[in-house]
C-alpha cells in the first residue's frame, strides 16, 4: 500500500474537489511540462507538446509533433496524480503506456555525454532495467556488475540494446518517466521516452519519437524547473485540465 504525506493527501483532496489553485497540486513546483495526448485509451500514437509556466500561466514552447506509445494504448499509471478509476489501469506486460502526471527522471544514452542539463547515465553492456516483479530491483536500472547477475535474472530490458539486439538504436537517447516510483509489484516498470524505430512502430509501454525531437527535449529540460511528463487521452485531458492546472491546447490541436 502506498503512503502519502499529509500535504500530498490534502492536495489530492483539493484536486478532487475541483480547486484550481496551482500551489495545491502535487506538481505545483513544475515550470516545464511535456504533454502527450491521444485520441482515446486504445490509440497507439499521439501528439507531444511542450510548455513553460510563467507565473500561474502555461505558455506553449513548441507545436505538436507525432509520437508513438504502447501498442495497446494507455492505462492509468502511478505518479503524482490521484488514483483514477474511470478507464484501464497500467499493469506489468500489458503493452499500455501509463497515463497521468509523472516526474521526469534521469536521461540515458549510449555515449559518454549528452547535450542536456538533466542528470545523465552513460549506459554500459551490463546495465539492465528490471521488469521482474519479484525482484528487489524491480523497476530500477541497475548494473549487473554491481548488484550481481542473479539480481537481473529473467529481466528482458538490457539498456544497451545496440549490443544485445543487433545494433538497435531505440535507447541511444532517452529519459526515465517515473511511473510506479515505489516499485509496486505488477504495476508496471521500465517506462521511458526513447527513440522510435519508425513512425508506425508502437512500443511496449514507452513513448517514442524522432531523434531530433528527443535532442530538442533534452536540451530544453532543466532540473531546476522540476519538469513533468503528462500523458492522457484527449477526453480525459479536457475533463481534468482545469482541476489539474494543465495547459490549454490550441484549437485544432486536439490530438
Amino acid at each position: 500500500m502506498r503512503h502519502f504525506s499529509l500535504p500530498v493527501v490534502l492536495a489530492f483532496a483539493l484536486i478532487g474537489a475541483g480547486h484550481a489553485d496551482t500551489s495545491r497540486v502535487p506538481w505545483h513546483d513544475a515550470r516545464q511540462m511535456i504533454v502527450v495526448t491521444t485520441a482515446d485509451w486504445n490509440a497507439d500514437h499521439g501528439t507531444l507538446r511542450t510548455f513553460e509556466r510563467k507565473g500561474s500561466q502555461w505558455q506553449p514552447v513548441n507545436t505538436g509533433v507525432p509520437v508513438t506509445i504502447g501498442k495497446a494504448g494507455a492505462g492509468w499509471g502511478i505518479g503524482l496524480h490521484p488514483e483514477q478509476t474511470a478507464g484501464p489501469s497500467k499493469r506489468e506486460g500489458d503493452n499500455r503506456s501509463p497515463a497521468g502526471v509523472f516526474r521526469i527522471g534521469e536521461v540515458f544514452g549510449y555515449t559518454a555525454h549528452a547535450d542536456t542539463a538533466m542528470p545523465y547515465r552513460a549506459l554500459t553492456a551490463s546495465d539492465w532495467c528490471v521488469d521482474v516483479s519479484s525482484s528487489p530491483q524491480y523497476n530500477r536500472i541497475v548494473d549487473a556488475k554491481v548488484v550481481g547477475v542473479a539480481a537481473v535474472k529473467g529481466a528482458s530490458e538490457p539498456m544497451r540494446r545496440d549490443l544485445h539486439f543487433k545494433g538497435d538504436q531505440r535507447y541511444r537517447l532517452g529519459f526515465v518517466i517515473e511511473h510506479n516510483p515505489d516499485a509496486i509489484p505488477q504495476a508496471g516498470s521500465c517506462i521511458f521516452a526513447h527513440l522510435w524505430k519508425s513512425p508506425t512502430s508502437s512500443t511496449a509501454g514507452c513513448t517514442a519519437m524522432t531523434p531530433a525531437v528527443m535532442q530538442s527535449l533534452l536540451a530544453w529540460l532543466k532540473p531546476r524547473d522540476m519538469p513533468v511528463f503528462v500523458l492522457l487521452p484527449q477526453a480525459e485531458y479536457q475533463r481534468l485540465r482545469s482541476s489539474w492546472r494543465l495547459p490549454a491546447l490550441a484549437a485544432g490541436e486536439a490530438r
